[in-house]
């Protein structure tokens, strides 16, 4: 929901600005926006389904984004092919979430050969490398730390307690949350006599622009070249991106994925949540993982897998799991042919004793 009073906006400009037919009076001025719960007068809201017409009637709603007019509701209706995306589209550039003021706090800690761009927001106590680069519109919210040698391009957003570790890149209009770590050292170690001795990890990571990083997350850096994150990628909370993977442009990974060391997924792949990828994979062009599948073989370009461990073709993994979902069936039909066999050849059928341990 937008801020109270920080913009007013006539429902035909809003109209007009996205392309969409009016229903109903477009003179009212809309204020913000809001889901059905929680508007008030002068939000805006959009009607996911019909079946939550009862509670758009409800609502305190002024005007509502719908993809076709109901006559049943009395207030104003933008109409939309694709109402969500459109409702998206209205909040981000009428109604933006407010950044922080704009200034550098003074206290921070700051190294040599430091360049800062025009209009950022670095708040207190954050630490900044040497030879680090700036963009302009940068926000860095409190308690981040730039190792040296790292850039952060235009109009990103790194929020509180984010580690971005030396000669790590960070392209333009990324948004990376709270905890994050990225370039810490890959998990690589040879053991030699019975003691493990570490891999040093001399690349680094490149995030590339529009690419948004959740909470908690931890990307590593290369042990030569780079650990890359391709234009336009989206990667939820708790995930975690081995040494050397690179992940293709506007893929969405889900939370809790583990990615193993060199694997490459393509662009467009989805990843859903609990996955886990073996190293040195290769994942095609808008492949499709399930949530909770382990993935130990490469998946083609544009296959869906699932089904646990191993994962398997979406076919294969749904035969495997009427299977599973069928074993207590299963056993008792073989009981009983079995108790049928011994009955037609005259056998008694053994049965297995107990044995009691007594302590």
């Amino acid at each position: 929901m937008s801020q109270p009073g920080t913009t007013s906006i006539s429902l035909n400009d809003l109209a007009q600005a996205i392309g969409v037919k009016l229903y109903g009076q477009g003179n009212i001025s809309i204020t913000g926006v809001n889901n059905l719960e929680g508007a008030k007068p002068g939000d805006l809201a959009y009607l996911a389904h019909h079946r939550f017409l009862e509670q758009a009637k409800q609502s305190q709603v002024s005007a509502l984004l719908v993809s076709k007019p109901y006559d049943e509701l009395t207030i104003p209706q933008l109409i939309s092919d694709n109402p969500q995306f459109d409702f998206i589209q209205l909040s981000n550039r009428f109604f933006p979430i407010p950044l922080p003021s704009r200034g550098v706090a003074q206290a921070i800690s700051k190294g040599e050969n430091v360049r800062i761009g025009s209009d950022v927001s670095i708040g207190p106590f954050v630490t900044l490398g040497h030879r680090n680069t700036i963009g302009d519109r940068v926000t860095i919210y409190p308690g981040v730390c730039l190792g040296n040698d790292v850039s952060i391009g235009e109009d990103s957003i790194v929020y509180p307690h984010v580690a971005i570790l030396d000669r790590c890149e960070i392209g333009a209009r990324v948004v990376i949350h709270a905890g994050t770590v990225i370039g810490s050292d890959g998990f690589g170690y040879i053991q030699h006599k019975g003691v493990n001795h570490k891999v040093p990890h001399r690349g680094n990571v490149r995030i590339e622009d529009d690419v948004e990083i959740g909470a908690n997350v931890t990307i590593d850096r290369a042990t030569f070249g780079c650990t890359l994150i391709k234009r336009g990628t989206k990667i939820d909370n708790l995930v975690q991106i081995a040494h050397n993977v690179t992940i293709g442009d506007n893929s969405i990974v889900v939370a809790q994925v583990g990615i193993a060391g060199s694997t490459t997924i393509g662009q467009q792949v989805m990843i859903g949540g609990k996955a886990g990828l073996v190293d040195h994979l290769t994942v095609g062009d808008h492949a499709r993982i399930a949530a909770g599948a382990s993935v130990l073989r490469n998946v083609e370009k544009g296959t869906t897998v699932g089904g646990g461990i191993p994962a398997l073709p979406a076919e294969a993994a749904l035969k495997r799991q009427i299977l599973i979902d069928r074993l207590p069936e299963i056993r008792q039909e073989l009981t009983e042919l079995e108790k049928r066999v011994q009955a037609i050849e005259g056998k008694p059928r053994k049965t297995k004793t107990r044995k009691t341990k007594i302590s």
